[in-house]
């Protein structure tokens, strides 16, 4: 039955929470450094707490140790403890005594005797014992450890000190020399104590009069009124002051501005001129023009007459001597002759100077040259030989570098060449009639021109003009503008170096390019190259489909009339027969069946710059095609054999 207010067995107990979700018992076992325990429940079903009467641990272990004796007979004596040695239980146990002694000074007129005070220790642990000095300083005498660590022998007969010989107030003698014990410190006096000794009251430690004495604070004595060159020592010590400075030399020949630093050093009043050496300026590192001296300012009347290669100056010859007063910023100082003019100095001596004379003014004095005019560089006009800007590095530096080269874009376009034919524009008939190759390199942006030899024609055909880059019309040696595949269109001029020639035709390639990269050509120029083209690619589509508006294609005299026409283009144009032709449409033909594929049959057609109209050519491919895939070369190499 559910639990109902008034049904309680304790007061203590309530209506059970309905929102209880746990009612397992607690743990009753325990881990304590690694060990298992066991322990009372302080908490019931459902985290409950337990309001019982529990016993601590200390009264648990109490009730589990004893042995009613009324009920199980006479309890159990408890073991022994265990036996513990004198090197465990004392280990690390020192008695420390504090004592003193005193020694004779016999071959001293300020002290007779001297109190030594000593620390007397005793080892608990082997009942060892030492004495310790400690080491005052400047006392001239070897302190630390006077006795090392070690049974002491106490008397003749073999017997050795022991702690319990030891107290406050007594003398002890050790190695024949007597120490007074006089205190002890907190734990030797429990230890003491607890063993039943009772100790001696502390005695005070004794003190020689020459050791007090030394104590006393030093007399200061007072520096006499005239100067003191050992306070002087001391107290600008390590000081320095630095000034930098230009020595200029241009009058005499060969001479230089050259920098230096000045040291001068309060300690002494010496002076030291050191040189500021820079990178490869040609002389030897030798950092010191003087050496650390006192310079003479002026000099006395017989000065003339001093011997001055054998002896050195002194006070004697000398009327003044340079001192901090006659060095300042801006202004000029002569040192053994060379005239130094001082621009500069660096943070402690401003400081220096506004303490102790109250200058302010060091405002620095800019010694640097301005530089020298810059003459303007005039490119001269292009010669002609080589390339321009090969020839353009030579106006720059007397060792010509190269140009440097655009090397992603020669690996890019590695192999890429576009190929125009071109005609020369020229008054002459007979030299408008030649045919030229141009081909443009897309990696390095060149232009060679090659001319077909043509037989009978009476000019030596082949290389026109060598690989290199072409300027366009006005382009200047400051800016130079050369062609690029945007300026090559259908119908374009180009002129290259005085000579004028139109672009009649192109490869199929370069209009595939132009095409791949749309975004980079100008607009006009790829509409041009489609415009030439549009005729060419409607006669391969027609030739492509199937001869539906043409049933007559394949009629003997229709073929025999269209041959006529090509070959009178070809004696036009002076064209003869080219055996190359022939072999490379057979060395395709492996099954020598006398038709090759439209695919092969055009890339060959390519290959081979026919001078007949292209409307005249596509008309007779389709007279030679057999099918849809199939064309009969034989007929068409028949119309080109002359």
């Amino acid at each position: 039955t559910p639990p109902l207010p008034g049904t309680q067995s304790s007061p203590q107990d309530s209506i059970a929470d309905p929102g209880k979700s746990a009612f397992h018992r607690s743990q009753t076992l325990g881990y304590r450094n690694g060990f298992a325990y066991s322990r009372l429940p302080t908490v019931g079903i459902g985290r409950e707490r337990l309001y019982v009467n529990q016993l601590s641990q200390a009264e648990l272990d109490e009730l589990s140790n004893k042995r009613p004796t009324l009920t199980y007979g006479q309890a159990k004596q408890a073991p022994p403890s265990d036996f513990i040695p004198a090197h465990v239980a004392f280990d690390k146990k020192v008695l420390k005594f504090d004592a003193y002694f005193q020694e004779d000074v016999p071959i001293s007129t300020e002290e007779h005797f001297r109190v030594r005070h000593v620390g007397i220790y005793y080892y608990l642990e082997d009942d060892s014992m030492s004495v310790m000095e400690p080491i005052v300083e400047n006392s001239g005498i070897p302190q630390g450890k006077l006795i090392k660590r070690q049974r002491i022998p106490k008397n003749d007969r073999g017997d050795h000190y022991h702690w319990k010989d030891l107290n406050r107030g007594m003398n002890i003698t050790i190695y024949g020399k007597t120490f007074r014990i006089v205190d002890c410190d907190p734990f030797t006096q429990v230890f003491l104590e607890s063993q039943g000794i009772e100790l001696n009251p502390p005695e005070k430690m004794i003190f020689d009069s020459y050791t007090e004495l030394r104590k006393m604070p030093i007399r200061m004595y007072v520096t006499p009124s005239d100067f003191d060159q050992f306070k002087q020592f001391l107290t600008f010590d390590k000081k320095v002051l630095r000034f930098y400075a230009i020595w200029d030399d241009t009058e005499n020949m060969f001479g230089e501005n050259r920098s230096f630093i000045i040291h001068y050093y309060l300690a002494d009043d010496t002076v030291e001129v050191r040189e500021i050496h820079e990178r490869n300026d040609g002389r030897d590192p030798f950092p010191v023009m003087i050496r650390r001296q006192r310079l003479p300012k002026a000099f006395v009347d017989k000065m003339k007459t001093f011997p001055r290669c054998v002896l050195e100056v002194s006070d004697h010859e000398v009327l003044e001597w340079y001192t901090a007063r006659d060095f300042a910023v801006g202004k000029p100082v002569t040192l053994l002759g060379r005239n130094f003019f001082i621009y500069d100095c660096d943070e402690f001596t401003r400081q220096f100077y506004h303490e102790k004379f109250g200058i302010t003014d060091f405002q620095s004095v800019d010694v640097r040259k301005p530089p020298p005019e810059e003459v303007p560089q005039f490119i001269p006009p292009y010669n002609g030989f080589g390339f321009l800007d090969d020839s353009m590095q030579n106006c720059f530096s007397l060792l010509p570098k190269p140009p440097r080269k655009n090397y992603l874009k020669m690996l890019e376009n590695d192999h890429k060449v576009l190929r125009y034919q071109v005609t020369l524009e020229s008054p002459n008939p007979e030299e408008r009639k030649r045919r030229f190759i141009l081909s443009y390199f897309l990696s390095t942006d060149m232009i060679s021109i090659y001319e077909p030899p043509v037989r009978n024609s009476g000019i030596i055909g082949g290389k026109y003009l060598g690989k290199t880059k072409v300027p366009k019309p006005g382009s200047t040696t400051e800016n130079a503008v050369y062609y690029e595949p945007a300026d090559l269109t259908i119908g374009a001029m180009v002129e290259v170096f005085g000579h004028r020639f139109i672009i009649t035709d192109a490869d199929e390639y370069v209009l595939n390019y132009m095409e791949s990269n749309a975004e980079s050509v100008p607009a006009a120029t790829l509409q041009s190259l489609r415009d030439h083209f549009a005729p060419r690619r409607a006669a391969v589509q027609a030739a492509e489909r199937p001869q539906l508006l043409a049933p007559n294609v394949n009629s003997g005299q229709e073929l025999e009339e269209l041959v006529k026409q090509v070959q009178e283009q070809l004696k036009h144009h002076n064209y003869l027969s080219n055996s190359s032709m022939r072999e490379a449409f057979l060395h395709h033909d492996k099954d020598a069946s006398g038709y090759l594929d439209k695919a092969e049959f055009f890339a060959l057609c390519n290959r081979f710059n026919l001078p007949v109209d292209n409307a005249l050519v596509n008309k007779l491919i389709n007279l030679c095609s057999h099918g849809e895939n199939k064309i009969s070369y034989q007929d068409f190499i028949r119309a080109f054999s002359c």
